[in-house]
Parts: C-alpha cells; sequence; structure tokens
C-alpha cells in the first residue's frame, strides 16, 4: 500500500471520529438524534447496551443484508470496500461510545442553548463527512446498504437514501412507542439535522482541497500533466443571450480547430446510455439546489459512485471533456469545462456576458424568443448554470478569478472578443512551439 493510500485510509479515520463526535453533540443537545443513528439512540434507551453498541450491531446486520441485494459480480468487484464495513463498523460505534463519554459535561440547561448545541452538532458532523468523501477510502455501512439497494433497483441514491433515513426513523419511533409508551429520542432536532447537514457538507467541501497534494501521488499527477501538455484548449462559459456559442464557432472557424457544444448531447448518451432527450431536459440543470444538496450532500457517497442521474450525466460528461482535451486543440463551450480542466497546464478560459438588453435582443433575434418572454427566459437559463456551476465545482460561477478573459460581448461584440481569444491562443501555440 502506497503512502497516499495511507493517508486515505488515515483521513477516513479521523472523519469517522469526527461524524461520532457531531452525532454525540446532536445528541446531547436532546433535540433529538440524526436519521442514521435514531434506531440504535432509541434502544440504547431502554436496553442496557450503549448507542455505540448498537451501532456496531446494526451495521453489521447491514453488512449481511447486503449480500442478499449484490450479485456475485457486484461482490468481486467491490470484495475490498465490501470488507471494509466490518472494522469500520466497529471504529464507528466505539468512536460514538467514546464521544458521548467526552461530552457527559453536556448539559444545556436552556432551549436556546439546545439549539445552539444542535447546530454546532450539525456543523461538525458535516465537517466529518465532508473529509470523509475527501479521503475516498471506504465507506459506512449504512451508505453502503443504501448503495447496493439503488444498485438493484436502479433507482436514484439521493432518493432512496431519504427513503431509508424515513425508514429508520419510523422504526425509532415504533420502537420508542412499544417499549416506552411515547415517542422519545426523535425530535425537531432529527429534522433539523436531516435538513441542514447536506447544505453545510455542500459549503465546507471546497475548503479541503489542501489536502489534494498530500493524498495525490505526484508522479502520477506529473504523468499525467505530461500527457495533457500539448494541446489548447479554448473553454467558454456564458450567460445566457451573451453569444458564447456563436464565439465558439468563430473561433473554430479561424483557427481551424475543433468546437464541441451540442456535439455533448449524443456523446453523453453514448458514455452514460441515458435517453438524449433526458439529457437535453436536463443537461446543466438541477432540479433544486437545496433539494440536491439534502439528497446527495448528506451522504458519504463520493460523486464518481453515485446513481444520481444528474451525477451520472455530470461524471460522463466531464470525461468527455478530458477526452476532448487529450485528442487534440478545441472549444469548449459549456459543461463545467474551465473547472473539468482546471490541472491541465494548456487552457484559455473565457467567460462571455453581456448587459441585459443586448441579451434580450440576441434571444429574439438568433433563438426566436418573443420579446415578453426573453428577459425571464434569461433569468431562468442563468439561474440553472449558476446553481449547477456552483453545486459540482463548489466555485463561485463567474467569478473573475477563475479566467483569463472576462468578455462583455455586449459593448465589444462578438468580432472584438473573436479577435482577443485568437491572439491570445495565438501567444500559446508560439509559446508552445519554443519550448520543443
Amino acid at each position: 500500500m502506497s503512502k497516499y493510500m495511507f493517508r486515505r485510509y488515515l483521513l477516513f479515520v479521523v472523519s469517522l471520529f469526527i461524524n461520532a463526535f457531531g452525532i454525540a453533540f446532536i445528541t446531547k443537545a436532546l433535540l433529538g438524534t440524526s436519521p442514521i443513528t435514531s434506531v440504535t439512540y432509541v434502544l440504547s434507551m431502554f436496553t442496557p447496551f450503549t448507542m455505540g453498541v448498537w451501532t456496531i450491531l446494526l451495521n453489521l446486520l447491514f453488512v449481511v443484508l447486503e449480500l442478499f441485494l449484490m450479485t456475485r459480480k457486484d461482490l468481486k468487484e467491490d470484495l475490498r470496500m465490501y470488507l471494509l464495513q466490518i472494522p469500520v463498523s466497529f471504529c464507528f460505534g466505539l468512536f460514538i461510545d467514546f464521544s458521548m463519554m467526552m461530552l457527559s459535561w453536556l448539559t444545556p440547561a436552556s432551549y436556546a442553548s439546545q439549539v445552539v448545541d444542535l447546530l454546532i452538532g450539525c456543523t461538525i458532523l458535516a465537517l466529518g463527512i465532508a473529509l470523509e468523501v475527501k479521503a475516498n477510502a471506504a465507506m459506512m455501512a449504512g451508505e453502503y446498504f443504501v448503495k447496493a439497494i439503488t444498485r438493484r433497483f436502479r433507482g436514484d441514491f439521493g432518493y432512496v437514501k431519504l427513503g431509508f433515513d424515513i425508514t429508520l426513523l419510523g422504526i425509532a419511533c415504533t420502537l420508542s412507542l412499544v417499549f416506552m409508551s411515547g415517542i422519545y429520542g426523535v425530535r425537531e432536532g432529527t429534522v433539523v439535522a436531516a435538513l441542514l447537514v447536506g447544505p453545510i457538507v455542500h459549503f465546507v467541501s471546497p475548503y479541503y482541497r489542501f489536502l489534494d497534494k498530500w493524498i495525490t501521488d505526484p508522479l502520477r499527477s506529473r504523468e499525467e500533466g505530461t500527457k495533457r501538455s500539448e494541446n489548447i484548449v479554448i473553454t467558454i462559459a456564458r450567460e445566457y443571450g451573451s453569444g458564447g456559442h456563436q464565439l465558439g464557432e468563430m473561433l473554430a472557424k479561424e483557427l481551424g480547430i475543433k468546437l464541441y457544444d451540442n456535439e455533448f448531447i449524443r456523446l453523453a448518451a453514448q458514455r452514460s446510455g441515458m435517453d438524449e432527450q433526458y439529457i437535453v431536459k436536463n443537461e446543466q440543470s438541477i432540479p433544486s439546489f437545496w433539494l440536491k444538496c439534502i439528497l446527495s450532500k448528506n451522504s458519504e457517497q463520493p460523486l464518481e459512485g453515485s446513481l444520481s442521474a444528474d451525477d451520472v450525466l455530470f461524471v460522463a460528461e466531464s470525461r468527455i471533456v478530458q477526452d476532448l482535451a487529450e485528442e487534440g486543440s478545441c472549444v469548449i463551450v459549456g459543461r463545467c469545462a474551465d473547472f473539468v480542466l482546471k490541472d491541465y497546464p494548456k487552457v484559455l478560459k473565457v467567460f462571455c456576458y453581456s448587459d441585459l438588453q443586448s441579451a434580450v435582443e440576441r434571444c429574439i433575434t438568433r433563438y426566436g424568443i418573443s420579446a415578453e418572454d426573453a428577459e425571464a427566459e434569461i433569468r431562468r437559463v442563468n439561474r440553472n448554470r449558476i446553481h449547477h456551476y456552483e453545486y459540482y465545482t463548489g466555485r463561485k460561477w463567474g467569478s473573475p478569478h477563475q479566467y483569463q478573459l472576462m468578455l462583455n460581448t455586449g459593448s465589444i461584440g462578438l468580432d472584438t472578443a473573436c479577435r482577443l481569444v485568437k491572439d491570445i491562443y495565438r501567444e500559446m501555440e508560439k509559446k508552445k512551439v519554443a519550448a520543443k
């Protein structure tokens, strides 16, 4: 095992403890526990076993049940991840009990202090989940169980996870009613944790990028960088109605390189197995930014392993972007290409924007949108692009620090914009030739 893989495992263990500490903090707030530990917390209230011991037992039950949901091929291909659930379950249960002991002093006296402790716990849990995703070394049994269900029945990971959490809450409430004649351990704090942790994970995840170099083999990175260093790629991010696609057409024609925009629909359909009409309808948008955060980010499942249709489409298009960049110099419009190619040395990143009136006029004349609907359509499409970009990249859409050129096509026009980009491209070509 390489030292970089060892570091990933180390980060994963640290994340497990942070998760356990966050859950303990939420539990000690006395407003209910998190959905994933609701059953084990309730069981600990009327049995001699602790919350940590019940966590170990429940997770081991998940490990056994997964066998009935997996084919031999699934088990063979994922044997390492499957077996790792066993030591992970023991560690997580022990960490929960240790954290509860560490926080034995925490006894909030007022409702306000309970709410504060709950919010602190949710933040700690979110920090742990984000770190676990960054480590990407193993999975907890509850998450793997959801993955097994999703894979077996071809569902959406986020919605299956939601159904799984609701089922656990139902079981916890039933156990509480039967054995304690009332509902205990499941309160408003449980709902708050379910709704709040995911969005917090989304916002804190980008701050873990400083760990990338520590857990990534630099030799492998250099080999990939050398392989990618020959081609010059122009990426064009754009506001709706700013003429980004038209600019791409002009550049491809004048520079004699390929343009990739609408072709992504066909390529993504081939790569992902999705219907082209679905891609046309859902590409570069997500149903709801906050709902997506709640369903997907409140999870230890890395994006590449998610079975959400939105995530599958994004991963498929990202890999297409990388493949096209390695095939030859080209222009790529949209698809978060500036982010996907962030580690490529020869990328010219362009952002096109314009004043509202110019965008409206272009929508009317080029896209055939009526004057009454143009402004609303511009705002709708831009809002979708913002949510899609910021959800998947963790970066602010349109931030000037992420691009070499910010072009106001409404004031300077597409001809001038094309000339500026072309001049910079030619300079990059000269440098490439001189470096050989």
